[in-house]
């Protein structure tokens, strides 16, 4: 019999606080390339990622509730470890629980369980970032296996995971590739299968997770091929709208962390004979993060009941990228406004919030750069609006499935004939307050569940005033273009 979940969360947590605080110093190897070799295996002893691990294999069941609860309990002590978990629940283990062949999967799970080994997802090469339609490795076939060749970098746990899940294109006799993808389980313990680490890079943040160029020249078993449903595209946008859809498990716990940190530093800093918390603007402030952590605890409910495998997810893209793009964005905003509210002392990577700065900064980019999705949500809308023949962007979202809740909160602003021919900048702001309208029908579906109804409350009346400013943004008609050769006139010095 598993131990229930509350008993186990709270084992985890009682790991991570020992490792970090007791027998080492998260603030100081923060700092360092790499976990510490004993800290990782100690948490890691502790099986965080049977929860990714179906019941039949020796894992907890892939409940989408405990992926999220142990995604944010380690959220809440490192974002970099939190990752380093989502990385393997969502960008292999349920990917291979869905789609890998039956033969392969005992093996694989059993040693996650027993020998604590990690796997990650190869899509992005240096030419082709989001580009991945694109994408040049190649394979060819001969007999039962697949030969793999060609360059992948920014994987998360480069040089790190025992397994990947490798996205390739087949190549044709005649040299060319074939429109759609394939996904292959790569062991690099085995024969043929080993991956050449041609370069560490120096990220900025998330010290602790190694990222590299890979290059591959592979000789895959034919059984190690994932199964698609349909066709290996939309396998893809199964996989990477379920990993979007587990990223406010990460944003709750960190976000959680950096509010219970600036509640505590405005309590006990005295300005001025008064606490900060007593300053009207730090309230806002305050609030504003609790208004990000309501948000999140919204999302969470929903992608507990949305994202299981038993799910396919590909066609549910307006929903992940508005989870994926609200989630970074309120990360990165929190984060912000933690060091500000902790003067010279939060601008130090040892600190929760200056760390906390670049640690969350490339939750915006990765997996698709929150311009480029907030770009798709409006065009996805749009694309439903032309199909409805609906131009009244108000009374479309009032009869829309994801907004149809919180729609009468935004009519003020969203109550107006929408042009269909925008330019990007335009489809930005646009896709960035449909984005917080949908988060908005997720909190309000939260509240009716019994949530502490202050902080709905106070969140929907914050997200609210967010929408007015993007669509204050959005009709903002000035058109202003970059000046490529702005050196000539531009110099104050010859005018003063």
């Amino acid at each position: 019999m598993k131990n229930n979940f509350s008993d186990y969360i709270q084992a985890f947590e009682k790991t991570l606080k020992s490792v970090f605080y007791e027998r080492d110093d998260i603030n100081k190897f923060s700092l360092q390339r790499g976990f510490p070799p004993l800290v990782m295996r100690e948490i890691m002893a502790s099986a965080p990622l049977s929860v990714a691990i179906p019941a039949e294999y020796g894992g907890r069941g892939m409940k989408v509730k405990e992926c999220l609860g142990i995604l944010s309990s380690a959220a809440y002590e490192s974002l970099p470890l939190a990752l380093t978990l989502g990385i393997n629940i969502a960008l292999f283990l349920e990917p291979v629980a869905k789609y890998a062949n039956k033969l392969v999967k005992q093996d694989i799970f059993t040693r996650f369980l027993e020998k604590q080994q990690m796997g990650g997802l190869m899509i992005t090469e240096p030419d082709f970032g989001s580009d991945a339609l694109n994408m040049q490795t190649s394979y060819t076939q001969q007999n039962d296996t697949f030969h793999i060749k060609g360059t992948k970098h920014w994987q998360g746990l480069t040089g790190l995971a025992d397994y990947w899940l490798i996205t390739s294109r087949q190549k044709s006799n005649e040299g060319k590739l074939s429109r759609d993808i394939d996904f292959f389980i790569c062991d690099v313990t085995q024969k043929n299968q080993q991956v050449v680490v041609e370069e560490y890079f120096d990220n900025l943040g998330l010290y602790m997770i190694p990222y590299g160029t890979n290059k591959l020249n592979l000789q895959i078993p034919q059984k190690f091929k994932l199964e698609p449903e349909t066709t290996g595209i939309k396998m893809m946008l199964d996989i990477l709208h379920r990993s979007r859809m587990q990223f406010p498990g990460m944003g709750l716990g960190f976000i959680k962390r950096l509010m219970d940190e600036a509640i505590h530093q405005c309590k006990n800093r005295i300005v001025g004979g008064k606490s900060l918390l007593s300053f009207d603007q730090v309230q806002h402030q305050i609030s504003k993060m609790q208004s990000a952590f309501t948000v999140c605890s919204a999302l969470c409910t929903r992608s507990s009941e949305k994202s299981g495998i038993e799910n396919n997810l590909a066609t549910d893209g307006i929903e992940a990228n508005s989870i994926k793009t609200i989630v970074t964005d309120l990360m990165q905003e929190s984060a912000q406004t933690l060091v500000q509210l902790s003067g010279a002392k939060g601008y130090r990577l040892s600190h929760i919030g200056g760390r906390g700065i670049v640690d969350s900064r490339p939750f915006q980019i990765f997996e698709g750069a929150n311009e480029m999705l907030y770009t798709q949500i409006s065009e996805m809308i749009i694309k439903l609006m032309k199909k409805k023949k609906e131009l009244n962007l108000f009374r479309f979202l009032k009869d829309f499935d994801l907004t149809n809740k919180a729609s009468d909160y935004f009519k003020k602003e969203m109550d107006f004939n929408l042009d269909i021919n925008l330019p990007q900048r335009k489809l930005v702001d646009l896709g960035r307050a449909l984005g917080r309208i949908v988060s908005a029908d997720f909190v309000m579906d939260l509240g009716a569940k019994g949530f502490r109804q202050d902080l709905i409350d106070n969140c929907l009346a914050s997200l609210q005033q967010d929408v007015s400013n993007f669509v204050n943004s959005f009709h903002f008609n000035k058109g202003i273009s970059s000046i490529e050769n702005y050196k000539d006139g531009s110099s104050w010095m010859e005018l003063a």
